[in-house]
C-alpha cells in the first residue's frame, strides 16, 4: 500500500513559485487555490493532498503531523523555531532578504530605539547579538509607515527590490539573513513514511537543480 502524503503551502508568490517544481515531481492540484473554495486538494497523484494555509501556520501544521509536508518561508521558520521539523531541501523560489531599514540617522538617536517589526523573535536575537537592547513593536503590515509617524525608529521586514523602501524615504540598513522558501518535513512522517518522503524530496532537488542557470 502506497503511503499517503499531505502536503501544507500558503497561497501567493510561494505557491505560484513552488508549483512547477511540484508539477516535475507529479504533483499538480487538480483545483486552482486562487479560485477553489476547498481547503485540502486532490492532486494528480491520488496519494498526495496540498492543504492551503497562512504562510506562518506551515511549521505548525508540519509539526503536529496535520501536514507530512511543508513548504515555508525562512523567515517563518526562523520566527517558529523549527521544533519537531526536518528541513531537508532548499527550493531555492520566493528569494529576498530579510533587513533592518530605516533613515540613515536612526541608528545615531539616543536612546533606546525602538523597532517595528512581524518578525519579533528574529529582530531580538540579532540586536541581542551586537549587544544592543532595543524596544520591539510588533506589527502585521505597512511597517514602512512606522518610521513615518513617529511609531518606530526602524523597522525588520524583508526586502526584494527595495522600492518601497525608496519611495517612503527609507533604506536598507543591515543584513539579517537570505530568505528563500524551505522544504520541511514532519520528523515522525520522516520515519513512518520514509521511502515515500525520501522518493519526494530527491524528485524535489532534481527539480530545483534542472531550474538554476
Amino acid at each position: 500500500m502506497t503511503d499517503t502524503l499531505t502536503i501544507a503551502l500558503s497561497k501567493g508568490r510561494i505557491y505560484r513559485e513552488a508549483l512547477p517544481l511540484l508539477a516535475a515531481a507529479g504533483i499538480v492540484p487538480q483545483d486552482d487555490p486562487e479560485t477553489s473554495r476547498k481547503l485540502i486538494l486532490d492532486t494528480r497523484r491520488p496519494e498526495v493532498k496540498l492543504v492551503v494555509i497562512r504562510a506562518a501556520d506551515v511549521p505548525t501544521y508540519v509539526q503536529y503531523g496535520a501536514a507530512d509536508l511543508g513548504v515555508a518561508g525562512k523567515d517563518v521558520l526562523m520566527e517558529h523555531g523549527g521544533d519537531g521539523l526536518y528541513e531537508p531541501l532548499d527550493l531555492r523560489i520566493a528569494r529576498c532578504r530579510m533587513m533592518v531599514a530605516g533613515r540613515r540617522d536612526a541608528k545615531r538617536r539616543p536612546g533606546r530605539l525602538r523597532v517595528a517589526t512581524k518578525y519579533v523573535h528574529s529582530t531580538r536575537r540579532h540586536f541581542a547579538a551586537r549587544g544592543q537592547q532595543v524596544e520591539i513593536i510588533k506589527l502585521y503590515g505597512s511597517m514602512e509607515l512606522a518610521p513615518l509617524v513617529g511609531l518606530a525608529d526602524l523597522i525588520v521586514d524583508l526586502v526584494d527590490t527595495g522600492n518601497t523602501l525608496r519611495a517612503n524615504g527609507l533604506e536598507p540598513l543591515e543584513h539579517i539573513a537570505d530568505i528563500s522558501s524551505r522544504l520541511i518535513v514532519n520528523t515522525a512522517s520522516m520515519k513512518m513514511k520514509h521511502a515515500a518522503v525520501k522518493a519526494l524530496v530527491a524528485k524535489l532537488a532534481a527539480a530545483v537543480e534542472d531550474r538554476q542557470p
